[in-house]
């Protein structure tokens, strides 16, 4: 690809780790700090130029990553391999870049990706640590990780997250798996049903005594809004003996909110990593 001067635009690809704690997510907002926004000054200081960066998904505000991984298109003939030094002088200190290489012309970060792994903290201690409170859910209240550990089993595979989203209002199947027509009302169409549907290749808690600290790791092709925070919220539910651990797969078949638990706090949350 080639820019209207005749000069080679040359693909960009980030790995980036952030504190989200002070940003409203990653996505640009006008008049709110973002990491997008961020990486798109510090690009434009440096060579020159505006560039538009595609993330691999929109990290919410106050969530966290350990490896975003993000892309870029650029005329500029500055050596990627000096842009890790130049960007991180320009980035807040929230920010920073870990990787930045060269990638095919037909690489984008976002529709390339085939799996995300994110990792929810949940710290038990009676008190929690100023350094620790901007990146765990304080928790210190007794909670059955066995009952928790069993759950969390549960949600692997394909299935409709809806019960996982930020909000519902999927219109129920009528027989034969047909959306039901729509009374004569100005209602608007129904989402579709599929939209929600996500494969889980991995969804493991794991408990480590030592440091009381509880870890949530699941791996999928792809997540809705807020559907690990509301699994992990969920979670909790079980471990408080609210709910069976054999609820999260009613929870799931029922396609309704209203049944899982609270959405945790966001600052427990980081992507850990993104597959090509």
């Amino acid at each position: 690809m080639t820019t209207d001067q005749g000069h080679e635009l040359r693909n960009i690809c980030l790995t980036l780790t952030y504190d989200g704690t002070d940003f409203h997510g990653w996505q640009w907002q006008p008049g709110l700090p973002t990491i997008q926004e961020s990486v798109e000054e510090a690009l434009a200081r440096i060579i020159g130029e505006r560039a538009d960066v595609y993330g691999s998904g929109r990290t919410d505000a106050g969530v966290h990553a350990l490896g975003q991984v993000a892309n870029f298109r650029t005329s500029c003939r500055i050596p990627w391999q000096n842009l890790v030094k130049a960007l991180n002088d320009a980035l807040p200190p929230a920010v920073r870049v870990k990787e930045a290489r060269e990638v095919a012309e037909e690489f984008h970060a976002r529709y390339d990706a085939r799996s995300k792994t994110y990792r929810y903290r949940i710290l038990q201690t009676p008190i929690c640590s100023p350094f620790l409170w901007r990146f765990v859910w304080h928790y210190p209240y007794p909670l059955d990780h066995k009952r928790m550990a069993a759950a969390a089993k549960l949600v692997e595979g394909e299935h409709d997250f809806t019960s996982f989203a930020a909000c519902s209002g999927v219109v129920p199947l009528a027989p034969g798996g047909q959306i039901p027509p729509l009374q004569p009302d100005p209602r608007p169409p129904a989402p579709d049903p599929r939209s929600s549907v996500r494969t889980i290749f991995s969804s493991r808690l794991l408990a480590r005594p030592q440091t009381s600290m509880l870890i949530y790791e699941v791996r999928g092709s792809g997540f809705v809004h807020h559907m690990v925070r509301n699994i992990v919220g969920t979670l909790i539910e079980v471990g408080r003996g609210k709910l069976a651990p054999s609820d999260m797969l009613r929870i799931l078949e029922a396609r309704d909110r209203t049944l899982a638990g609270p959405t945790a706090p966001a600052s427990g949350l980081c992507l850990v990593r993104v597959e090509y």
